[in-house]
């Protein structure tokens, strides 16, 4: 399993590094011209954590809709019947089940960090608003509505969120000089450094 979810990382990456990279120029190349002629403060770590959350809806975005990761008859209305066709652990419940969880944990998290808060209900609302755009979308462009994309979207939305609070409640228990902007800010550099690290070593 470890095998299948490292290979379709691999491939989405492979795929979406272009965007990756002239994205990551030109947003940072355009964020700091405004905090330079407006005079705003810099701190590094929410600099960055906005950053990745704008590479991450790009990365998105290109992988909705430029490849087909719903292997299916056709359009799928009736909730848990894809879901239910594929054999537990294989190649493609792998790809298509956990695939669809995991791409949708950092936007729950992102939800909750910049919109939600501790706001459960508001929470469930946006990450069904952003899975059901989605499938819509795909449906127009002629490709596949699956509801059971939807319910996984959801699903991989909450365990962000979840992942956020768990993060917010360590936070909040952190001795004050763990919370200094010195910290987070050597804690973020070392963090888009392995990041950008694993990037790199998978597409060469």
């Amino acid at each position: 399993m470890l095998n299948s979810l490292y290979g379709n990382l691999k491939d989405v990456l492979e795929m979406t590094w272009p965007t990756l990279f002239i994205s990551l120029i030109l947003l940072i190349s355009v964020r700091l011209s405004y905090i330079w002629k407006h005079k705003c403060k810099f701190v590094l770590h929410k600099e960055i954590l906005l950053l990745f959350f704008a590479l991450y809806i790009l990365c998105l975005f290109q992988v909705v809709t430029a490849q087909d990761i719903n292997i299916s008859n056709g359009n799928n209305f009736i909730p848990f019947a894809e879901i239910l066709r594929y054999k537990p652990l294989g190649r493609l419940f792998v790809k298509n089940i956990i695939g669809n969880v995991v791409m949708f944990l950092p936007y729950g998290f992102f939800v909750g960090k910049y919109a939600s808060g501790k706001n459960f209900i508001l929470t469930i609302l946006l990450i069904f608003l952003a899975s059901f755009s989605i499938e819509f979308t795909q449906l127009a462009i002629g490709r596949i509505f699956d509801v059971d994309d939807i319910i996984l979207n959801v699903l991989g939305g909450i365990l962000g969120y979840i992942i956020y609070l768990f993060f917010e409640r360590i936070y909040n228990i952190l001795p004050k000089i763990f919370k200094t902007d010195i910290f987070l800010n050597i804690l973020s550099i070392i963090f888009f450094g392995l990041v950008v690290s694993g990037i790199v070593f998978m597409i060469i």
